[in-house]
């Protein structure tokens, strides 16, 4: 059987083999664009969660306490059974007060208090949680390093091994919007090995481009569980100024908290 290397070109079109390893690159390219994209995206909801939860999570605890107490004067001033169980029930969704040792709990350290806790004891001004949300600059290296040494464009091993473990360090810094070591991992990677691609034979090209399919489809639903989780949904609504939507939204919780607060009121002069 001849093989596809035997084959003479014709006219100067290109070897079978050529045009599968122009498609491989191809469908590696696109991976690489694809992971950059859903990275990024993730770390996206990384971070506007826990902005969300900081800024948010007490008025949230705030809201479903004044409802516990409006349930348990209605239920105080009816004595309807129902509405005590109503009440329990509200009550027992709530986090139990925690002791001295739980409270203090991620607020102190071998020092002392942290200045969080100084600052609400004291009746101070607490700072705003630290924005960790990466800078143009920060994305643009990212990319370019993903796009660079990313591990799908190693054909051996130990190339491999070296860019995953590379990409793991790329994206750790990503994560934190660490802007300076970005650089110097880019100044990092220009300075080491870039070993040369050897040409892959086509039963390889083959099991690479089943093995691209394979991954991307793993991609995707990783993907879709992002876009349809509750915080990815909020994201969406406004991806360019997501703290516009928290500003938004937590003006929001406040009217209800305001009129929470007129209800319970209302209940209580009734008892």
């Amino acid at each position: 059987m001849t093989t596809p290397e035997a084959e003479p070109e014709q006219g100067g079109a290109p070897r079978p083999e050529e045009r599968l390893e122009q498609a491989v690159r191809a469908a590696e390219q696109a991976l690489i664009e694809y992971e950059i994209a859903l990275e990024t995206f993730r770390v996206e909801v990384e971070n506007f969660s826990r902005l969300h939860e900081q800024r948010l999570g007490p008025v949230y605890a705030r809201l479903e306490e004044l409802e516990a107490q409006i349930l348990e004067a209605r239920a105080a001033r009816t004595g309807d059974a129902d509405d005590r169980r109503r009440a329990d029930e509200a009550r027992a969704r709530l986090m139990p007060i925690p002791g001295v040792e739980e409270l203090l709990n991620g607020w102190m350290d071998g020092d002392g208090l942290f200045p969080e806790a100084t600052a609400m004891l004291t009746e101070q001004a607490v700072r705003p949680p630290q924005r960790v949300r990466p800078s143009e600059e920060a994305r643009r290296l990212y990319r370019e390093l993903a796009r660079k040494a990313h591990p799908d464009l190693a054909q051996e091993e130990g190339e491999r091994a070296r860019r995953e473990e590379f990409i793991t360090r790329v994206n750790a810094a990503y994560a934190r919007g660490d802007e300076a070591l970005l650089r110097e991992l880019a100044e990092e990677w220009a300075a080491g090995p870039v070993p040369e691609r050897r040409p892959s034979r086509g039963e390889e090209l083959y099991a690479r481009l089943e093995w691209l399919d394979r991954r991307k489809e793993m991609l995707t639903l990783l993907a879709k569980e992002l876009e349809e989780s509750a915080i990815g949904a909020m994201l969406r609504l406004a991806p360019d100024d997501p703290d516009r939507l928290l500003e938004e939204i937590a003006e929001q919780l406040a009217t209800q908290v305001r009129e929470r607060e007129a209800v319970l009121a209302a209940a209580l002069g009734q008892d």
